[in-house]
């Protein structure tokens, strides 16, 4: 995934997260050089790739409901997909499963640690049909023309320029391509960011819409996130 969600379901997480900052401060104090020893500015949103952990709860597949999602995007055996902010591969190899020897998954992130980890992800699986994409905060780098569908969960909040990157998305689908968007909601229920990290669905909406996208369908099947799917609407089409 593309950022710093803070994670605040159980104590435990709580204790981890404080944790992982404490190391992060220590590392930082004795770091040569500090702040200034960096080659570059320091995206504020992203997430540590030790903390991949805090995302995969064993009952993640009870309340995320994969297959739900997938069926409403329309992927199947043989689909092109692409897995955006892919972090641990957790989604990704469901993805892979789901299209097939036919099929391949695009597994984009901007943290080439978290492609790692899904790759390696990956070849515990056994899959072959799984591409690795280092994207860039404004393009995922994801070919033209080719996609079936785009899967963005939990990150629509991490991406920097989101006019520029749903432009690019845009471009990557078929004519039939949809876009899918998954996140939490700001009910403050059931696990997820702190209130402040989630965003807005109609917030999503008027991006997209912005970005030349038009909303198709909203979702609410999932109890604690909303869905919103996107198409690129076609010349000439009503």
């Amino acid at each position: 995934m593309h950022s710093g969600i803070r994670f605040v379901v159980t104590a435990a997480w709580r204790r981890a997260i404080a944790a992982a900052a404490v190391v992060a401060v220590c590392l930082f104090v004795i770091a040569p050089g500090g702040a200034g020893a960096q080659s570059g500015p320091r995206h504020g949103k992203l997430f540590a790739p030790q903390d991949l952990g805090l995302l995969e709860g064993p009952d993640r597949d009870l309340w995320q409901l994969p297959d739900q999602i997938m069926d409403t995007l329309g992927i199947a055996e043989g689909s092109l997909v692409a897995d955006l902010g892919a972090g641990g591969g957790w989604f990704t190899i469901r993805l892979a499963r789901r299209v097939g020897a036919n099929g391949l998954v695009f597994a984009e992130d901007i943290q080439p640690q978290m492609l790692e980890a899904t790759m390696r992800r990956v070849a515990r699986e056994g899959l072959r049909n799984v591409r690795r994409v280092l994207g860039t905060a404004a393009d995922p780098r994801l070919p033209g023309g080719t996609l079936d569908a785009v899967l963005i969960v939990d990150t629509y909040n991490e991406i920097d320029d989101r006019d520029a990157m749903l432009r690019n998305i845009a471009k990557s689908l078929k004519p039939q391509g949809r876009v899918g968007v998954v996140d939490f909601k700001r009910d403050g229920l059931g696990p997820g960011p702190a209130l402040e990290d989630r965003v807005d669905p109609e917030q999503v909406v008027r991006d997209a819409e912005a970005a030349g996208l038009r909303l198709v369908r909203r979702e609410t099947f999932l109890p604690y996130q909303f869905m919103l799917v996107f198409i690129r609407p076609q010349p000439g089409a009503q």
